[in-house]
This record gives C-alpha cells, structure tokens and sequence, in this order.
C-alpha cells in the first residue's frame, strides 16, 4: 500500500515537472513582477517552500510571513536573543544572508540605545566617554555616532568633564580667569553669547577683565580712583556705586562738585572745597566738625542762630564779629576783644556774666569801671577817677587802700576834700581851718606854715586872736594879750 501511495505522488511530481517545464518552455515567469525578487539565498529555494498547496497569488511578500515559528512556511526565525525590534527584517537584514548585517535602521528597533550599545550587544559608551545617562539619542542619531549633538540634559557631570579642550571644546587661551564652573556663565545651546557672568566664579581682580578691552572698563570722566572696581561697585550691577573712599586718591571736590557726584547745595556755608576737612566719607550729614580754617566769610554769616548757634538772649551787646572775643576750638572761654563792646563794663561785669567789683576790697565807686580800669587788666587802675568814688577821702586814703596823712601831716580830721582835689594832693587847695585840731601857732609857726614875721607886733601864740582863717589881714586886734605897752 505504502508503494503505491509513494508511487502515485512520485508520477504526480512527474507530471507536474513536465507540465511546469512545458510551462515555463512556452512562457518564463518573471518574479520580479510580482514586487519580490528572487535574489541571494531565495534565488535557489523551490516555488512551494513558498507556495504551499500550489497556491501562487496572494502570498503575503512579508518576511516575517514566512521567517516566524508560527507562519506557514515557518522560516529561520528571530533567535530569542535577538535585539528587540519591528518585524520589517528588511530594514537591517538582506536576502543574502541574515548575518552580517549592512545596515541597521534604527527606526526599526525597540526599546533604548541602551539596550543593545552596552558594549556586548553592540557597541557602548567607550572608556572615556563623558558622564551621561544611557539615552545615547539625546546626543546621536541613528545615522553615525557623530557628529554629536548634544542634549546636555543627559550629562551628569559639570561641563568641564568634558569640556576640557580634549574630549570638547574648553576654554581658549584669552578666556578670562575663571574656575571650571562653564555652565555658570555659558549655556548648553552655544558658549558665546554669554548669557551673564556669574562674577563668584571669576578668578583675580575686577581690572583683569573690566579694562576697556575684555569688559568695559572706567569711562574717560570716571572719578580718579584705584583699579578696585569692588571696593565702590558690585557685581549684580555698576550703578548705584557704593564708594569706599579708602581707594580715592584725590580730594572730594574732585567728585563731589554737584556734577560726578553730590556737591555743595545752595543753602552751605560759604568755605572753600576741601570737604574732607568737616565731613567724612561714610556719610556728609552731620558733619564730624567744622574746621573754620576753611570758612569763608564773617562768623556771624553762619552764627546767626539759624544755620549755626549765634548770640543767645542774654549775650553781651556786641557786634557780630564773634571771632573778636571767642576762637574756633570753644565758645568758652572767650578772650575779649573790647573794641566791639558797644555798652559799659558793668553791663557785664556783674560779677554773674564777668567778673564784677569785689565787694571786700574794691573801693566804694559808682559802676563807671571804664574811668579808672582799663579793657586789657584791671588790676592796677590806670587812674581813679575821684568823681566815681562814692564817700569821703578817708574812706581810701587811710593809709592803707590809699595812701593817707604822714605822721609830718598837720593835726587836722579826716575830711580831706576840704583841703586838697582829686588832682593833687599838694600843694593844698586850701586849707580849711575849721578841719584843723590844734591851735594857729602848731601850724604856723615858720616851718609848716607862714608864721610870725620879724616884724610882728609883739605878741601871744594865739593867732586867732587876731586873725581869721579867711585872711590874714586885715587883723581885729584883741589887746588883752598885748604885754607891752602901747607906744611900743
């Protein structure tokens, strides 16, 4: 039975040869036509290793309709170690033969870089490949491994990891002085422009860049200053300064002249330009003194109780130019300068506001000091003005406080005035007799007084008798004491 089975299918397969070499004798079958050529290793495989059953139309041209373990015609298949990928083996496979592979669309592939460039699968990241993640198409394409695009997202490690001048671009030879923190000025998108300069990571002073060349640098009416840029500026921003004048090498004027910098107002004092002689440089108001050295003007210019203290109520009348009596170190004390006193000593010179008349030891006068004392000292009087003296000569001139009567003083009391002036003491006025103690002849007797003259009438010691204080003659005689007798 088994014969005759195997000899009918062989006689089948004769016939049919002969019915397809006939076939193919009146007519070749160009399979070209039908959208898939017979080429490489499909050009020696038989018509119903593809065509099953004698069917010809319709056969799915797909690889994967025949390459599958669960296809019909049931193919080498994808091993199961095989990249994850489409079914179009034709995107990366030939007809020639599945292996080597020309080319790899990758397209066609599932799944991450990753998965096959690991190094085993397929080529990987190479020993000193920079830190990044393992989404190896954030930087290539699947068309060649460079050029590199970068999508810097993926790195993990600061740009000078790569960026180094060997593995990438790095920083030229007339880049300014930094530290190897690029991704704080520069950006993953291009290095120039540069977005900003993060100035923490700049290595040297401000002048090594800020020189008019690589950065700007100080304008031509910048004030006249050290290469310090950050002793006055910042840098978040050049405006507003804030000045640290321990670097100013000129006087403030040079700035400070309403212009480069605030200046004097309208409503300063009249002084000259050397600020810094009454302001420091942390802050103008208040002013640490004011050196009157450099004031213009008259004191009273500004001492007029508005722009500075001036005279207060109870001041001396005197005229405005303060520096007269009182100096620039202290009001008090004041040295006075009394050509400017416009009124009497005593109006000051109380014994509250100036030093007064000592009640103990001065004499008894009226308040003329300026007749007796002079504005330079008191002490000694120039003079003494008799008629400012209040109370008798005695009260003075008692030898003591003033010279007072000598012990060769005729005996007289005290009432001086009725004998002598307050211009002289002698020669006396006058002599008023009825001061005098004593009898005519203690006085007159030739020495102190006139006396008798030679040829006097004979008689007694008792002046008085005959004479009178008011003149000598002419005489009332008294002849009581007459001892002679009248012829003589």
């Amino acid at each position: 039975m088994k014969g005759l089975n195997l000899w009918i299918l062989l006689t089948t397969f004769v016939v049919l040869a002969v019915i397809s070499s006939r076939s193919h004798a009146q007519e070749p079958f160009d399979h070209f036509s039908t959208g898939f050529s017979l080429d490489g290793a499909h050009a020696n495989v038989t018509c119903e290793r593809c065509h099953t059953g004698g069917t010809f139309q319709g056969t799915n041209p797909t690889c994967v309709s025949c390459h599958s373990s669960i296809g019909v015609v049931q193919a080498s298949a994808k091993p199961v170690d095989h990249i994850a990928t489409t079914d179009l083996c034709a995107d990366c496979h030939t007809a020639a033969a599945w292996s080597p592979i020309a080319y790899m669309d990758h397209s066609s592939a599932k799944g991450s870089c990753g998965n096959c460039h690991d190094g085993t699968t397929a080529t990987g990241k190479p020993p000193g490949h920079p830190q990044s993640s393992e989404q190896c198409d954030d930087c290539h394409t699947g068309t060649a491994w460079v050029p590199v695009v970068f999508d810097h997202t993926g790195v993990t490690s600061g740009c000078s990891g790569c960026h180094n001048g060997f593995d990438a671009t790095g920083k030229h030879t007339d880049h300014i002085q930094t530290t190897g923190f690029c991704e704080d000025c520069h950006t993953t998108i291009g290095w120039l422009p540069t977005l900003t300069v993060d100035h923490t990571q700049v290595v040297g002073p401000c002048s090594g860049c800020h020189n008019g060349i690589a950065a700007t640098g100080k304008h031509a009416t910048h004030v006249n200053s050290g290469d310090n840029c950050d002793d006055c500026h910042t840098t978040t921003a050049w405006v507003p300064a804030n000045f640290d004048h321990a670097s100013i090498v000129d006087n403030c004027a040079s700035c400070h002249d309403g212009v480069a910098a605030t200046g004097k107002t309208t409503t300063h004092i009249s002084t000259t330009s050397f600020c810094e002689d009454c302001h420091n440089n942390v802050t103008w108001s208040p002013a640490d003194t004011v050196d009157h050295a450099q004031v213009v003007g008259a004191c009273g210019t500004c001492h007029n109780g508005t722009t500075a203290s001036g005279k207060d109520v109870d001041h001396i009348q005197a005229g405005d130019n303060c520096d007269d009596c009182h100096t620039t170190n202290a009001w008090v004390p004041a040295n006075f300068e009394h050509d400017n006193i416009f009124d009497d000593c005593a109006r000051c010179h109380d014994g509250v506001s100036a030093t007064g008349k000592d009640p103990l030891t001065h004499l008894n006068t009226t308040n003329v000091c300026e007749d007796c004392h002079n504005n330079v000292a008191w002490s000694p009087a120039d003079t003494v003005d008799h008629m400012q003296v209040v109370g008798a000569c005695g009260a003075c001139h008692d030898g003591t406080t003033a010279t007072g009567k000598d012990a060769t003083h005729i005996n007289t009391t005290d009432v001086c005035e009725d004998c002598h002036d307050s211009t002289q003491w002698a020669p006396a006025v006058a002599v008023d007799h009825l001061q005098v103690v004593g009898t005519c002849g203690s006085c007159h007797d030739g020495t102190t007084a006139t006396g008798k003259h030679p040829g006097h009438i004979t008689s007694g010691d008792t002046c008085d008798d005959c004479h009178t204080t008011t003149a000598w003659v002419p005489a009332t005689f008294d002849h009581s004491t007459i001892t002679g007798n009248c012829a003589s």
